[in-house]
């Protein structure tokens, strides 16, 4: 077979052609990765928003995505999904404060008169001391207090477990429901937690800080301390506790944060 003498051979391309195609390549896929952007864009403004309620101010997509992301890491949580501790010498000398909602809109609260509302169906609410608590067994913990401002620093709390909490007051079958709502005195602050984080062993009813009864402006007499949220489920000056099925109201939530805010 005679080869074809006559077929042209193709001349490589010269550095500055191989620079403009790459170029017109680069900006043909960044064009088109731009425009697939503002489609998806458009379509999350013009899509629909969460029906007011629970939650709140977020576009009802987010919303989907959200709870999903929830369900992933409930399904993943355990008692062994533990926040690393420190040594108490590592922890901050003046903890901040993060937030006084609640508290400094409650002029007439008296931390003398304080005691701890559980709220129960069919039954008569149960009202408990903070003397009744410091009775019970004593839990430290040392961890990295995280905002979700982005600022974050290791504290020293000392409690009783919230666990142990609902096993002294015979309150196990309540706490088998799907929530526990907890409010301020004044109901200005609430928020919601799941059974997980509920019956979780680093979860505290803290009454102390840095080995001191907690200060008002860090939540006295009483606050929830959860390593394994964020600082906004972290209520300060624990009022009213209830428990239920169905989601409770949740202050940061209904402003269209995540109700689940775990770490």
């Amino acid at each position: 077979m005679k080869a074809n003498h006559n077929k042209k051979i193709k001349a490589p391309l010269t550095v500055e052609q191989k620079i403009r195609r790459r170029t017109f390549i680069s900006f043909g896929v960044f064009a088109a990765l731009g425009t697939s952007a503002i489609a998806g864009w458009n379509w999350l403004l013009d899509a629909k928003e969460e029906t007011p309620g629970i939650t709140g101010g977020t576009r009802a997509p987010l919303r989907r995505a959200l709870n999903k992301t929830e369900l992933f890491f409930r399904n993943f949580f355990s008692n062994k999904h533990l926040a690393k501790t420190y040594p108490i010498a590592e922890a901050v000398k003046t903890p901040r404060v993060n937030g006084l909602i609640g508290i400094e809109d409650d002029e007439d609260f008296d931390v003398s008169n304080w005691k701890l509302t559980v709220k129960l169906r069919n039954q008569k609410d149960r009202h408990i001391s903070i003397e009744a608590l410091k009775a019970l067994p004593k839990t430290e913990i040392v961890y990295d207090f995280k905002c979700v401002e982005g600022w974050d620093e290791i504290q020293y709390w000392a409690g009783v477990k919230l666990s142990d909490f609902l096993a002294h007051f015979k309150l196990e079958e309540e706490a088998q429901k799907q929530y526990m709502g907890l409010e301020t005195p004044n109901g200005a602050y609430y928020v919601g937690l799941e059974r997980e984080s509920i019956l979780h062993p680093q979860t505290l009813l803290a009454y102390e800080m840095n080995g001191k009864p907690i200060s008002i402006e860090h939540g006295a007499p009483l606050r929830l301390i959860v390593p394994a949220k964020y600082g906004i489920k972290n209520l300060k000056r624990i009022g009213t506790m209830a428990f239920s099925d169905k989601r409770p109201r949740d202050y940061w939530a209904e402003q269209g944060y995540d109700y689940y805010s775990g770490l």
